[in-house]
């Protein structure tokens, strides 16, 4: 078996995270995660990039009065006014073209692939920046004109106004260039699908290294005390992020021990708990726990590592379906999900020392991750050979890992979706193939140490 992942320490003395370190991990505090969340907002870095272009633009009247006098004309600086309307004219039309073009490519992903995946489009980086490029010189060069009219620079202040243009000018090259390669794949179904795998990869690792959201396994309901006190929601919707360094830290105030009932990724009622409080020594208000629960109307991709495959298997199952009849994307789907899940493989299942000992949070299981992903594609797919052998071939990948949940898994399902195949496909040549692809799958694991008995 791999070497189990060492979890990242914590900077907090009480053993709770200062909300920025290792931005994404499971452990990140609730302000922290919120303020991540508000920086990939589009009208978050749009609105600091146009202060800056207007801080810019603006900054040759303070610094004018130390140029020399005369050097305007020797660079031709009288030409800024004519330049700027041209910036100002041009950067107005390509950002409205820009964004014509981003909303047709998401209206064409959500058709598609499917529409969970374009909440990680809306939430692109390259696509905030160049906007927030285009606006932020469009509203530099008006800045520019209108102090212009006003005779605000003189002389001297249109030497810095034109050297800062010059470089607006060349920011707005490289943008464009970058921007034109980039909707040359925007909202395609391959690039989706890798945004997808990307988000569904970086939550399954970090979840890996903290398995248990930094607290201790809790995997037998019975064990739970019958004098706990339940915790409710306050509002219905799925949970997308819980902050167990808060609840440790208070609950270790009075000596409590808290049981996490819903993992981010839940759906959240008003009558189901969502943790249970034991053991407290005093006036313990259960509504704190409750506020390090953060509930939305949708999922998260952030701490839910099941959902990113949930939305892969989506995305396979839409491929698969009689509208569409696109067997290779779900193809390329299942050799996607080997490289997720793979990402799984080897992790602890707890930690030694968990820096949450108070807490107790229920663990994602194996099979859990298989029946997110494998089964949509298996029962979608059960009449067409090609994606059953593409199955089998994957669960015999998985079974060589080294993991004996995955050997075990990979096995159970593979088996599960040769019974799929067998009830669908009528070629006897079809399901000879498939049966041999499933034979190589127990051949495998064999090799790799796995026994029925184990």
């Amino acid at each position: 078996m791999p070497p189990a992942r060492k979890p990242v320490a914590l900077h907090a003395a009480s053993g709770h995270t200062n909300g920025m370190e290792g931005i994404g991990r499971p452990t990140i505090a609730k302000w922290g995660w919120l303020l991540w969340r508000l920086t990939r907002r589009l009208w978050l870095r749009a609105t600091l990039i146009s202060l800056l272009a207007v801080a810019a633009a603006l900054i040759s009247i303070v610094i004018s009065p130390h140029l020399p006098i005369g050097l305007s004309a020797k660079i031709g600086a009288d030409a800024v006014d004519h330049i700027l309307n041209i910036i100002a004219t041009s950067m107005l039309a390509v950002t409205t073209f820009s964004l014509s073009t981003i909303v047709a490519s998401y209206s064409a992903a959500a058709t598609s692939v499917t529409p969970r995946a374009t909440k990680l489009l809306i939430e692109d980086r390259t696509t905030h920046n160049v906007l927030a490029t285009f606006v932020g010189s469009f509203l530099f060069s008006v800045v520019g004109i209108v102090t212009l009219s006003m005779n605000a620079y003189g002389e001297q202040g249109r030497v810095i106004l034109f050297a800062v243009t010059i470089l607006v000018i060349l920011l707005i090259v490289v943008t464009l260039l970058r921007w034109i390669d980039y909707l040359i794949r925007l909202g395609r179904v391959g690039e989706t699908t890798d945004e997808v795998e990307k988000a569904a990869t970086h939550a399954m690792k970090a979840r890996a290294d903290f398995p248990n959201l930094g607290g201790v396994r809790w995997i037998d309901m019975k064990s739970l005390p019958g004098n706990a006190q339940p915790v409710f929601a306050k509002r219905i919707g799925y949970v997308q992020h819980v902050d167990v360094g808060a609840i440790s830290s208070r609950a270790g105030e009075f000596g409590a021990r808290v049981y996490l009932g819903a993992l981010p990724g839940t759906f959240a009622d008003l009558h189901r708990p969502i943790a249970w409080i034991a053991g407290a020594k005093g006036d313990f208000d259960p509504a704190t726990v409750a506020k390090a629960f953060t509930i939305a109307n949708e999922r998260s991709f952030d701490q839910d590592p099941r959902f990113g495959l949930c939305v892969l298997a989506e995305i396979a199952s839409r491929a698969l379906s009689p509208g569409l009849n696109d067997p290779g994307t779900a193809i390329d789907v299942i050799g996607r999900a080997v490289r997720v899940l793979s990402a799984w493989a080897g992790n602890q299942e707890e930690d030694a020392d968990p820096p949450f000992a108070n807490v107790y949070v229920p663990p994602i299981l194996v099979d859990e991750l298989f029946e997110d992903l494998m089964v949509p594609i298996s029962r979608d797919g059960a009449h067409l050979a090609e994606v059953q052998i593409r199955l089998q071939k994957a669960y015999g990948a998985l079974a060589c890992n080294g993991d004996k949940r995955f050997q075990a898994a990979a096995l159970r399902y593979s088996k599960i979706s040769l019974q799929r195949a067998e009830a669908a496909l009528t070629s006897d040549f079809d399901l000879k193939r498939v049966r041999a692809a499933a034979a190589l799958v127990k051949s495998r694991a064999k090799k790799n140490g796995w026994s029925a008995s184990k």
